[in-house]
C-alpha cells in the first residue's frame, strides 16, 4: 500500500467519541476506586497521617490472632458459600432449562418466568421475608411442614451456628437459580436443528440425545456460569447483610469476606473503622477473584473451544 493511500485512509474518530463515555463513566467508578483501595493497603495510618507501611497490613491479617482468625474464617465460610451455589444452583438450573427446552411441554413461558421473577427482586425483601418466613415465633414454615408431618425437622436454622449459613446459601441459590437456568436454555436453543435431527435419526433421544449431544455442545456455556457464579459469591453481601447484620451472627458463623470488610472499613458499634486494614481485605478478596478468573481463562476455557460452533 502506498504512502499516498495510507495518508487518504479516512481516519475514525467517531469511534473514540462513542467509547469516550463509557471509558469516564468506568474509570470514575471503578478503575480510580480500584487503585485508590490497592495504595490504601499499604498505607497505614499515624496520627492521622497516612504512612508507608508496605506488607504490614497483609502480615497483621494473616498471622495476628486478633484479625486472622476472622478473615481466616469468613474466607472459609465463603468456601462453603460458593460451593452451594456450584453443586446445587447450576445443576438444578441445566436440569430446569433441559426441562423448558423440551418441545411439548405446555406453559414454558409462565415456568420461565416464575423461576426467574425471584431474580428481579430486592435483596433486602428476599432477606427479610425469608427471615419472616423462617421464624420460630411468627414463620410459616413449621405450620407447612406440620401439614406433612415433618414437625419435627424443623428448627431455628438462622439462630444456629451449624445451620445459618447454608440456610442462607439455600435462600440464595432459590433466589438465583434462573439466571444458569436462562443462560443454558438460550445455549440450547442456538444448537442447531441440523444436529438434533440426525440425533434423532439415529435413534438417539430423550435423556441419552441431552447427555450426549446437547451436554457437550453447552460445556462453554457451563462454564461461564460457574466463574459468574464465583466471582458473585467472593462478592456477596447484600443476603446476609439483610439477614444477619454486620455482625453475621450467630457468633460470625454466616461472616464472608464481604461482611468483614464491611465492619473493618465502616467499623461497627463499638468496632472503629480502619480503612488500611479495610482496603487490605479489599485487595485480598480482588486477587482471589483474579485467581480464579485466569485460571478459568487460561485452564479451562482453552479445552471447551472444541465445542463451540
Amino acid at each position: 500500500m502506498s504512502d499516498v493511500e495510507t495518508m487518504r485512509r479516512p481516519r475514525r474518530w467517531h469511534i473514540a467519541v462513542f467509547l469516550a463515555p463509557a471509558v469516564l463513566v468506568y474509570t470514575a467508578i471503578m478503575i480510580i476506586p480500584l487503585a485508590d483501595t490497592l495504595r490504601l493497603a499499604f498505607y497505614r495510618s499515624i496520627d492521622g497521617q497516612q504512612a508507608l507501611a508496605g506488607f504490614d497490613n497483609f502480615r497483621t491479617l494473616f498471622f495476628d490472632p486478633r484479625w486472622s482468625a476472622s478473615f481466616w474464617n469468613a474466607l472459609k465460610n465463603n468456601v462453603i458459600f460458593f460451593i452451594i451455589h456450584m453443586c446445587l444452583q447450576n445443576p438444578i438450573g441445566v436440569v430446569l432449562a433441559a426441562i423448558l427446552s423440551v418441545p411439548k411441554l405446555r406453559g414454558r413461558s409462565f415456568y420461565r418466568t416464575a423461576i426467574f421473577l425471584p431474580t428481579m427482586l430486592s435483596f433486602v425483601i428476599v432477606g427479610f421475608t425469608w427471615k419472616l418466613i423462617l421464624s420460630p415465633l411468627w414463620g410459616v414454615t413449621p405450620n407447612i411442614l406440620g401439614w406433612v408431618g415433618l414437625k419435627w425437622m424443623f428448627g431455628p436454622w438462622l439462630g444456629q451456628e451449624s445451620s445459618a449459613l447454608v440456610t442462607l446459601a439455600l435462600v440464595s441459590v432459590w433466589q438465583y437459580v434462573g439466571v444458569p437456568m436462562m443462560l443454558i436454555y438460550a445455549a440450547m436453543l442456538s444448537i442447531p436443528e441440523e444436529v438434533i435431527e440426525a440425533a434423532e435419526l439415529d435413534g438417539i433421544t430423550g435423556f441419552s440425545q441431552f447427555r450426549k449431544i446437547k451436554l457437550p455442545l453447552i460445556l462453554p456455556s457451563i462454564g461461564i456460569i460457574s466463574i459468574l457464579t464465583f466471582v458473585g459469591n467472593f462478592n456477596a453481601f447484600d443476603l446476609i447483610y439483610t439477614a444477619q447484620g454486620a455482625l453475621a451472627g450467630p457468633n460470625f458463623a454466616t461472616d464472608i469476606l464481604g461482611t468483614f470488610l464491611y465492619r473493618t472499613f465502616f467499623g461497627f458499634q463499638l468496632q472503629l473503622g480502619d480503612q488500611n486494614m479495610g482496603a487490605a481485605i479489599a485487595t485480598m478478596m480482588f486477587l482471589i477473584i483474579l485467581s480464579g478468573v485466569m485460571i478459568y481463562l487460561f485452564f479451562v476455557q482453552r479445552r471447551m473451544r472444541r465445542y463451540q460452533f
